[in-house]
């Protein structure tokens, strides 16, 4: 035998034995660990354009400190683990992926920057078990320009992941077994923060062909001449509100969060954010200043100016101004002005007060509306499932289900122009995990093509898992058990892979742990698995009972997901019922009517957020007549 065979040979056998080693001796719980990080998820098909990718220095040479069980320093390398996956996650997303430097080509779509703004990394040493608490926070922001440079948006980036981290199974017991397996996963957080943002985006864009334009500031309000300081302090000021549209109502947490970054090579202290702008929305606020405290080089550090909008507040275009002062009250740098409209009285409760939203009444929805003569929508498929009495249990979660779902195919059949063979209901004891199996894995696929529109209606109980996972019950399901659930991740993967033109998830039922309990550090409800052109309308965040009132006999949700269809949720009035309409209607009527007529809460959701430009957006669900609109 040769020398190059038998060095192969060699390095063959010594390779096994080191991995049956590592298999088995402590070093297989980082093999394991290695192979369990969590992939990035496809979140649907890669937008068709060209990105410039920079990542900045803030974020590739990023590094935390932790201490061990042992309370032993140690450091952890950032930097390369959010890079890798940053990267990883802008070539899932887009056709082609450029990087900035030398050999950069110059034809991109756009240039996204992302730089980190602030880390952290929390453990706590409470030797309980094999393994120690840890939480990971990672905030940054995405800056999207357009090719000549010039600012289309800025995104924040927000990730935060907790786990209990293995500890070495050696006789002291102090490093973290797990620690890499975390890190990564943690990246792979915020990259899935950083591909939402850009398919929000960029993803209009591509189907419009023009880039976004930077929403245009408004003059800065009592801005008076002063000192210029040396910019040793950076900052970023983002408006928030309780549903992100921006409109300020009545019972709504307002939030200016602050972002501060030293940027000097020394320390800077005495220096406070302030807020300023409109006095009647500046009142608001109990606190206008806060303080830095000492900022150390590259520190960062973030503050929120909090307040709750009152529904008396006058309707108005309203602004919020934030600044950066020093120790001499000298302002440091440029202001920063956040616009903002407030709508005078609690939310939602304009419609109600502008005659658009009808009090609730038990029976105004149960009528099936006609619709306009030949409006037809052939290539629209629907699945209605409704469970309202379950075989293990006695007490329903959505006592009227099964009816909810018979009235919403019978909706979209009437208004909606869908064929009576193109719609599947399913109710109580016809609603077997095997019957809905076979109505999305066997009856829909032979019919679906890219012109087509699938709309999946579910009424009844969905259960979480500790992890995050939801799960859909059918009529034979228990909560305690996943064996007979239906995991809603596959249902939203078996629509991304039928590629239709859109997919509508609409979930209207109670939400609860499974096996009934929760656990310190259980995530909730995670309903946007599955990528593609899936559209989720969920009834209500978070887990919680679904309102189903007594005197409506309907769920809530359904309720207004009816008188929505029927064309109140028409806003232009042109005869037709738009996804954004509809979706808009609901997040404005259902938590209105559910504090003020029932004395409960209930927030929907909507996943994705739509673009205004965005195709998917203006789908006609249904058409009405326009007396039906006007009412």
């Amino acid at each position: 035998m040769s020398l190059l065979p038998r060095m192969l040979t060699a390095l063959t056998h010594w390779t096994a034995l080191l991995l049956v080693l590592l298999l088995g001796t402590a070093g297989c719980e980082r093999v394991s660990a290695a192979l369990s990080r969590a992939p990035i998820p496809d979140l649907g098909p890669r937008i068709p354009i060209t990105v410039k990718m920079e990542l900045d220095p803030s974020l590739t040479n990023a590094r935390l400190q932790y201490i061990d069980a042992c309370n032993a320093p140690h450091e952890v390398h950032l930097g390369p683990q959010l890079e890798a996956v940053l990267l990883q996650a802008a070539h899932q997303t887009f056709n082609r992926v450029e990087f900035a430097g030398p050999g950069a080509g110059s034809k991109s779509d756009a240039v996204i920057q992302v730089a980190l703004q602030q880390s952290g990394l929390e453990i706590k040493t409470d030797n309980v078990y094999d393994r120690l608490p840890a939480e990971m926070t990672l905030e940054a922001i995405a800056t999207f320009r357009d090719p000549q440079g010039k600012l289309i948006q800025e995104r924040p980036l927000v990730a935060s992941r907790r786990e209990r981290l293995l500890l070495e199974p050696t006789q002291k017991r102090c490093e973290l077994a797990s620690m890499d397996a975390f890190v990564h996963d943690s990246a792979v957080s915020l990259a899935i923060q950083f591909i939402r943002e850009a398919r929000a985006l960029l993803e209009p864009a591509a189907e419009t062909g023009q880039l976004p334009q930077a929403p245009v500031a408004s003059p800065p309000v009592a801005a008076r001449p002063a000192p210029q300081a040396p910019p040793s302090l950076s900052f970023k000021a983002t408006l928030l509100d309780d549903n992100n549209n921006l409109v300020l109502e009545g019972g709504e947490r307002v939030r200016v969060r602050v972002d501060i970054v030293n940027t000097a090579t020394t320390p800077a202290s005495g220096a406070s954010a302030r807020l300023g702008g409109s006095p009647g929305l500046l009142s608001q606020f109990p606190a206008t200043s806060m303080p830095l405290g000492v900022l150390q080089p590259g520190e960062t550090k973030s503050v929120e100016f909090i307040a709750t909008v009152p529904p008396s507040l006058q309707a108005q275009r309203a602004e919020l101004v934030v600044s950066l002062t020093d120790e001499a009250g000298l302002a440091v740098g440029g202001a920063q002005t956040l616009a903002a409209a407030v709508r005078q009285g609690a939310a939602g409760s304009s419609l109600r007060a502008a005659g658009k939203l009808a009090p609730p009444s038990s029976n105004d929805v149960d009528q099936v509306p006609k619709g306009p003569a030949g409006f037809r929508q052939p290539n629209t498929h629907v699945i209605a499932v409704g469970i309202g009495a379950y075989r293990n249990s006695p007490n329903a979660a959505r006592k009227y289900a099964a009816k909810d779902a018979e009235l919403v195919a019978a909706y979209l059949q009437s208004l909606g122009g869908v064929p009576a063979d193109n719609v599947r209901v399913l109710q109580d004891r016809k609603a077997f995990r095997p019957d809905i199996e076979e109505a999305l894995l066997d009856w829909l696929p032979p019919r679906i093509s890219a012109d087509s529109i699938v709309i999946v209606y579910f009424a009844g109980e969905a259960v979480v898992a500790a992890s995050g996972d939801t799960y859909l019950v059918p009529y034979e399901g228990v909560s305690g058990s996943v064996t007979k659930l239906y995991s809603l991740k596959e249902l939203q993967s078996g629509l991304a892979k039928l590629r239709p033109r859109l997919a509508l998830l609409i979930f209207d039922g109670s939400v609860s742990r499974l096996g009934g309990g929760g656990r310190a550090g259980a995530k909730g409800p995670q309903w946007d698995g599955g990528g593609g052109n899936i559209v989720r309308l969920i009834g209500t965040s978070g887990i919680q009972p679904v309102l189903e009132p007594e005197q409506l006999k309907h769920g809530l949700y359904t309720y207004y997901l009816l008188r929505g269809l029927r064309g109140e949720a028409d806003a232009n009035r042109d005869g037709e019922v738009s996804l954004r309409e509809l979706s808009t209607f609901l997040t404005e009527s259902v938590p209105a009517s559910a504090s003020n007529d029932f004395n409960k809460e209930q927030h929907p959701l909507v996943l994705p957020p739509l673009s205004r430009a965005g195709k998917l957006a203006g789908l006609t669900l249904t058409k009405v007549s326009r007396s039906a609109s006007d009412r």
